[in-house]
């Protein structure tokens, strides 16, 4: 086989492992509940530290990468997230789990960052647009898949399983990554741009870290709203400091070329519209239709395996499409299966939303390797690695918004139902619902607790499709092709045969 399948390979095989550790640490929530006597504030820390983490450092990792070369970050990468996994699963208490998350976060985002640069790299024509439909395919499976395989192995083998299965896959990646992948950087790279990765890396952190934890602390709190206006400060900072670079970490001029800020726009709604919905998704299967992680993980498949199925089968029609037709249209197809999920009643059934799934689970095919493409198409070759990080710090960092604002949303119109149907609404009983739907409700409240999480779960289909619906008029408007860059060459000489 020639050595760049094998990098789309490692590459694949990186990007499933790590999007994997975003979803299927959820259903493994109890169990270590149980088991580490964790409170619910590191309970919480368990998802926060790696998303946090991951989502601070993407656009660093690449932009570095794109300096000291993409295969050494992507294989440092590995080996932190294979070393922290197994910290994961050993870890004695929630502290220390906690500390190894957020040490799983930075690998994460060394292999995620450099994702499609390497895959840019060695690709041209038609095999660019098979490796990018298996990259799109790896991208959308792996997010839905982690409810599935998170109850398999929490159910079957133990919570810490969930980790200990990255080991043996991560050293598969890394020995693909050093058998087949050449070393690249950008032969007009000047130094490593600190400051930049500094005050970009923190203003992110924080803005992240204020969104995930808003509803929590409140969103007046000292503490949250410390955070946000610490972020702005931080980001006007950066613009500052990028203005005056040579070669900037992010090049602020491609913010006027339309495609690039539409690509941008539309990798946001996506994540915030669509994949942050599968949480609340997994939460109702779970705790409100009360099928084990196992069962609610079987019902995600025929949205899981349109993901993974559709970038393969269109992938001829990359070439002969406008990749904003791609995109748009599979933003289309994703605000138009949230609509379908919605209108939900309190005795509906999980087959209620299957019409939706399928239709979002083609959007999502169709729309996630047209991403790859047009993110790394509107840039220079040399730059691969930054718009590889900026694309894939948009994608998480949309999750992290939709989360956060979906889940607010969610929380009052729970709240607002629970009141109007229990005269007198014990307290702290909306958040319960939010958090776990009927699960722990006392008997006498169950059923106006599952009609108050319906109603909520319809108010946020909607929210989310209207927001996916504006990032697929924004992808039609704004993506040109006068804007790509014409030649895909690779970024200079491999430094290695």
């Amino acid at each position: 086989m020639e050595r760049k399948w094998w990098t789309l390979l490692g590459v694949c095989v990186a990007t499933f492992m790590l999007l994997l550790d975003v979803t299927i640490v959820n259903v493994a929530l109890p169990s270590i509940e149980r088991e580490l006597h964790a409170g619910l504030t590191k309970l919480q820390w368990v998802i926060d530290a790696y998303t946090l983490v991951l989502s601070a450092l993407i656009l660093s990792a690449g932009a570095l990468a794109d300096r000291v070369g993409r295969r050494l970050v992507f294989s440092l990468g590995v080996g932190a997230f294979t070393v922290a996994s197994l910290l994961c699963g050993f870890a004695p208490n929630a502290t220390l789990l906690d500390v190894a998350r957020g040490l799983q976060g930075i690998g994460g985002a060394a292999m995620f960052a450099t994702s499609l640069a390497l895959i840019g790299q060695e690709f041209r024509g038609r095999e660019f647009g098979t490796a990018i439909a298996a990259w799109g395919a790896t991208v959308g499976a792996a997010v839905a898949a982690g409810p599935l395989i998170g109850g398999v192995l929490t159910e079957g083998l133990g919570w810490e399983w969930i980790f200990f299965v990255n080991v043996p896959v991560g050293a598969v990646a890394l020995a693909l990554a050093l058998r087949g992948m050449h070393e690249f950087r950008d032969p007009d790279a000047r130094g490593l741009d600190p400051g930049g990765l500094i005050t970009f890396s923190t203003a992110f952190g924080l803005l992240v870290f204020g969104l995930l934890r808003g509803n929590a602390e409140g969103w007046d709190s000292a503490l949250i709203l410390g955070s946000l206006v610490g972020s702005v400060v931080l980001l006007a900072a950066f613009v500052a400091i990028e203005r005056r670079q040579e070669r900037p970490m992010l090049d602020l001029s491609l913010f006027r070329r339309p495609a690039f800020v539409g690509v941008s726009f539309g990798t946001l709604a996506i994540g915030a519209g669509m994949f942050s919905i599968l949480l609340f998704v997994s939460i109702y299967f779970q705790d409100v239709l009360d099928y084990s992680p196992f069962k609610a993980g079987l019902r995600f498949l025929p949205l899981t395996l349109l993901i993974f199925i559709v970038p393969i089968v269109t992938r001829g029609l990359a070439g002969r499409v406008p990749p904003r037709v791609m995109l748009g249209g599979g933003l289309a197809l994703v605000g138009l299966g949230l609509l379908l999920m919605h209108g939900l009643e309190r005795g509906s059934g999980w087959t209620a939303l299957l019409p939706g799934m399928i239709a979002a689970g083609v959007g999502i095919g169709l729309a996630n390797p047209a991403i790859g493409t047009t993110a790394l198409g509107v840039v220079e070759p040399n730059r691969s690695g930054m718009a590889s990080g900026f694309s894939n710090t948009c994608r998480l960092g949309g999750v992290t918004i939709g989360v956060a604002a979906l889940g607010a949303i969610f929380e009052n119109r729970i709240d607002a139902k629970l009141a109007e149907l229990v005269p007198h609404v014990p307290p702290g009983l909306g958040t319960s619902v939010a958090a776990r739907g009927t699960n722990g409700v006392p008997a006498r409240f169950a059923g106006a607790a599952r009609e108050a999480f319906v109603a909520g779960f319809n108010e946020i289909l909607l929210v989310g499709s209207a927001t996916v619906l504006v990032g697929s008029v924004a992808v039609l408007l704004l993506i040109r092709a006068r804007d790509f860059v014409s030649a895909r060459e690779p970024a200079a000489a491999p430094a290695e045969a």
